[in-house]
């Protein structure tokens, strides 16, 4: 059995993909907390590049990007502009040295749609088709910015370091811990939920590809979704089983 480490996996895409994985793959759980649903989880601090290295098994298979934190104001407060920098990118680059160094072979980042959301309104695209992997990344603020900043560092790694391993960039769209109470409160979710079902499937699509990597929307087949899964098709396979409204309607009883 393969060894996932998910780096920041305490949170919702990390409970979901480890709930949804975990009979397949031998999932540990690198975070700050570790909550008690996990079941192989070390307290780490990602910021922390000795100790970051040292907590990651030597025998992982495959290396998981779920770090992420929130901010305020972070364009105008300069402590909040370096928390986030460092976390959704300082941080980023630590875990790709730590994968080429101990031979780690398959990196996958959640990276998020907001690389590009300047071309999207409440889950609407304003380019009159769906967004692409292939437009030029546009964001409305610093989190936009250093996700796909991260998606570039892993990459150059990646391609020009030896031993760099494959890294496969997911920008993720919505997920939600409730996601049948959410989608029905939000009607932004309509378009850009990324269901469990889906995020599961998306990440061990991933998981199992022979690729040398890529960069994909993570989004359910949801009626007018802004971004387009295509590629995601073609080059991993990916088949989404359940979209927004079919969400919708289990929680309905149809």
């Amino acid at each position: 059995m393969r060894k996932v480490v998910m780096v920041g996996g305490a949170g919702t895409v990390g409970k979901v993909l480890h709930d949804g994985l975990s009979d397949r793959f031998e999932m540990v759980i690198l975070d700050q907390e570790v909550p008690e649903w996990v079941e192989n989880g070390v307290k780490v601090d990602a910021t922390d590049e000795a100790e970051l290295k040292k907590s990651i098994p030597e025998d992982t298979d495959i290396l998981i990007n779920l770090l992420t934190v929130s901010g305020e104001k972070d364009l105008q407060d300069t402590d909040e502009f370096m928390k986030m920098t460092r976390v959704h990118f300082i941080s980023s680059f630590y875990l790709m040295r730590a994968a080429m160094e101990l031979g780690i072979p398959k990196v996958i980042f959640a990276s998020s749609n907001h690389t590009t959301d300047a071309y999207e309104k409440g889950g609407d695209s304003l380019l009159g088709r769906e967004i692409t992997v292939e437009d030029k990344p546009r964001s409305k603020g610093l989190y936009g910015v250093l996700k796909y900043a991260s998606e570039q560092i892993s990459e150059i790694i990646s391609r020009e370091e030896p031993g760099g391993p494959a890294v496969f960039n997911i920008r993720i769209g919505s997920v939600h811990a409730d996601e049948e109470k959410d989608v029905q409160e939000d009607p932004r979710l309509m378009k850009t939920l990324l269901s469990h079902e889906d995020l599961i499937g998306l990440f061990e699509k991933a998981m199992e590809s022979s690729r040398a990597g890529g960069t994909y929307y993570g989004v359910s087949d949801n009626p007018g979704k802004p971004w387009s899964i295509d590629n995601a098709r073609s080059e991993l396979g990916y088949e989404p089983k359940r979209n927004a409204e079919q969400v919708v309607r289990r929680e309905g009883g149809q």
